[in-house]
């Protein structure tokens, strides 16, 4: 008896183990329900939905809107990176829209712009040029073909133009500004001792602030002269000098984000001051959700772009958000370059009614949904959305929140476009020479 008595005392502690962790399931499950839990959860209603929502060409921009800002859930679906081509187009022909800008390096976009201006190389150089491997894509080449197609028939007014408003890569704003001060006269002695052709890269004789004083001397220089050529090579190196100070970030989780999107948003107004030169008063924005957002969602901290340019633009700034229902994302697996495809539910109401309208993609502007609607308890009420970056945690299958936000639509965005079943992007590989 004495030992069956010393095995019942060993089993009774995982006896109470197991009742604990199901007890903790049951009650994590009810949790989960209501803040983002497992499943596809509540829909919001089909009847209202289908009455008030309509295609991407029904998208209708107001009269005073400025900034025209489309953002994307996830950055490795194709859908969202097709609505880039699909909502331009809308705004080019409809809107008198004639500027594209993307998440991505001024400089390295302007090896796009070249290209849809009739320079040489393919699309495929073109958008792997834009230094991100989420836009090495068959997407963002037929957007980048159908802008050259559309400039070899645009007289020179109307021809469209392709920007970058990110700050994080530095080779071609260097190389670019070097080039355009050589060819505007400005002494460039300094600026080139600065680079290493060997390592193709800035020299290690050189640091930051060495750096940073050889630039500031040329933009000096550059901003004495008139012309669009002088104020391009100015922002040259304005992207290079944002750049060397978010490089001297210690804490970027904490305060590189925040410094990010307000160089991000400086970049667009300056963008927009570019284009209402060439006599445009409309430009398109394409960024995360996360980045076009109209409200602070980064708490203390500071704002993101969004917020910026809503403070300042009021009602000229016109944010379209973009959720899934189910989604299956091609997302980075760790630092070494390679990627994987992981599904997730998107948990919002919004989006899964959309699905369960029978539409692939469909469009809601806020503005139109009366406020006697049930529709406007989701739009204006607290909610569960999809929003997935670049970057993948094991952490994400078990805590489904994780890749969530529970925001209210209405605060963040004037309407949305929601996708039923986004598909992985394909990316194309970096060509060696």
């Amino acid at each position: 008896m004495k030992h069956l008595k010393q095995e019942q005392t060993k089993k009774h502690p995982v006896r109470r183990v197991l009742l604990v962790l199901f007890a903790a399931a049951v009650v994590a499950g009810g949790v989960f329900s209501h803040f983002g839990g497992f499943g596809t959860g509540k829909c919001a209603d089909t009847g209202e939905f289908a009455k008030y929502a309509g295609t991407v060409e029904d998208i209708a921009i107001p009269e005073q809107a400025r900034v025209i800002a489309l953002g994307e859930a996830t950055h490795g679906n194709v859908e969202f990176q097709q609505l880039k081509l699909d909502v331009f187009k809308v705004l080019v022909e409809r809107y008198g829209v004639r500027a594209f800008a993307l998440e991505a390096d001024y400089g390295c976009c302007e090896v796009a712009n070249r290209f849809i201006h009739g320079g040489e190389g393919t699309a495929e150089e073109a958008a792997a040029a834009t230094g991100f491997a989420i836009y090495r894509t068959e997407q963002i080449e037929q957007l980048l073909s159908w802008m050259r197609s559309y400039n070899e028939t645009a007289v020179e007014a109307d021809q469209l133009t392709f920007y970058g408003f990110d700050m994080q890569r530095y080779e071609y704003n260097y190389r670019f500004l070097l080039e355009v001060a050589t060819d505007l006269g400005v002494d460039t002695t300094e600026l080139a001792k600065l680079w290493d052709e060997q390592t193709d890269d800035f020299s290690e004789a050189y640091d930051v602030d060495q750096r940073a004083e050889a630039i500031g001397k040329a933009r000096v220089e550059l901003m004495q002269l008139d012309g669009l050529q002088a104020a391009q090579a100015v922002h040259f190196a304005d992207v290079l000098l944002q750049n060397i100070e978010l490089g001297k970030v210690d804490d970027y989780a904490a305060q590189g984000n925040v410094i990010r999107d307000r160089y991000m948003a400086d970049n667009v107004f300056w963008i927009l001051a570019q284009e209402e030169a060439r006599g445009n008063s409309r430009i398109f924005v394409s960024a995360h959700n996360g980045h076009i957002e109209r409200r602070n969602t980064y708490g203390d901290a500071g704002k993101a772009m969004g917020n910026l340019l809503s403070d300042q633009l009021g009602n000229e700034y016109f944010a379209i958000g973009t959720d899934f229902y189910k989604a299956s994302v091609n997302m980075p697996k760790g630092n070494d370059g390679k990627r994987a495809v992981h599904s997730f539910y998107s948990y919002d109401a919004l989006a899964k009614a959309s699905a369960k309208c029978g539409n692939a993609v469909s469009w809601l502007d806020f503005s139109a949904v009366p406020d006697d609607s049930a529709l406007r308890q989701n739009i204006d009420g607290y909610g569960w959305m999809g929003s997935l970056g670049e970057g993948y945690s094991p952490i994400m299958a078990i805590l489904p929140m994780a890749y969530r936000i529970w925001e209210a639509p209405a605060e963040l965005y004037d309407g949305m476009i929601f996708v039923a079943e986004a598909h992985p992007t394909e990316i194309r590989p970096l060509a060696t020479s």
